[in-house]
């Protein structure tokens, strides 16, 4: 009896000399395994083109154009538009995109990124890097696209726009377009409040390092006008498109995620979520030491 007492002391004991000296250890293990769990693609580019996990089909694709995403082939391009570098990657290796037009390269978003459903939330993480003076092309281009349909209808990007006053960078979010444009308006009649996108008139990108991007959403497809966006950039928040009717509808047999169009320059190490990460988790994201393969 004697010693089951001491035992059971000694374990008490043990308990609380962990808790009360090595809580940081513990809550970063919990944090890990919720970010490995919530995780549904992540291709780090390292071995392959291809996602190193899955919850859906884990080949990247290309086609000729947006519209021709049904002629699609599996791999990447054959000429010199879309490349894998071993080593040019943040972490490992990354994929490089050389030229403003060109075939599209994407990934299934069926199961790879959660279906549109009531109260809908995801995040998507990735690292860029490109000089946006003397790499991106005039005009507009989105380093990332998902929907099953159009640019402004059901849709999340993110796009550069190079002029010659400066180069903004954009969070796009566009609900169902008889949602957020029911009177089929020109895009340039429509002011800019209106319009379902969050500016950073002076990002951060440049050739010489990485920048981590994400967005969230949240309380998607509830009816109402509570749905919320973030956007990040190097675990900082950037701003909010908030209380907006957010209504997405896909053909989950289209729906892609879109990589580097029109956009010239490195990303590495993307990564989609089911749900949406907080502040604290997208900072976390950003400084994992060995990127989202830390994760596994």
């Amino acid at each position: 009896m004697k010693l089951n007492y001491l035992a059971c002391c000694f374990a008490t004991g043990c308990v609380f000399f962990c808790s009360q000296f090595a809580p940081s250890a513990f809550a970063q293990d919990v944090a890990i395994k919720s970010l490995a769990k919530a995780l549904s693609l992540h291709a780090s580019f390292d071995s392959g083109a291809d996602a190193d996990f899955a919850r859906g089909d884990r080949s990247i694709w290309q086609a000729p154009n947006i519209e021709k995403r049904d002629a699609a082939a599996k791999g990447l391009p054959t000429g010199d538009e879309v490349k894998l570098e071993p080593t040019s990657g943040r972490f490992g290796g990354a994929v490089r995109f050389n030229k403003s037009k060109g075939p599209i390269v994407f990934f299934k978003a069926d199961k790879n990124f959660n279906e549109p459903t009531p109260n809908w939330a995801g995040t998507v993480s990735f690292w860029l890097k490109t000089d946006m003076t003397n790499e991106l092309a005039e005009g507009f281009c989105d380093p990332i696209q998902i929907t099953s349909k159009q640019w402004d209808d059901a849709s999340f990007f993110v796009e550069f726009e190079k002029r010659a006053t400066g180069t903004p960078f954009r969070l796009g979010v566009y609900a169902d377009k008889s949602v957020w444009n029911p009177t089929n308006r020109k895009f340039e009649d429509i002011p800019s409040a209106e319009r379902p996108l969050l500016a950073v008139a002076k990002p951060p990108f440049n050739g010489s390092k990485w920048t981590h991007v994400a967005f969230t959403f949240e309380r998607f497809n509830t009816g109402k006008q509570d749905g919320l966006a973030t956007l990040y950039l190097d675990g900082e928040k950037q701003g909010e498109l908030a209380n907006r009717t957010q209504t997405f509808n896909w053909d989950p047999s289209r729906s892609a995620i879109m990589l580097g169009l029109s956009y010239i320059g490195l990303m590495d190490d993307l990564g989609l979520f089911d749900r949406a990460l907080t502040q604290a988790e997208i900072g976390q994201v950003f400084g994992l030491k060995n990127g989202l393969s830390d994760l596994k």
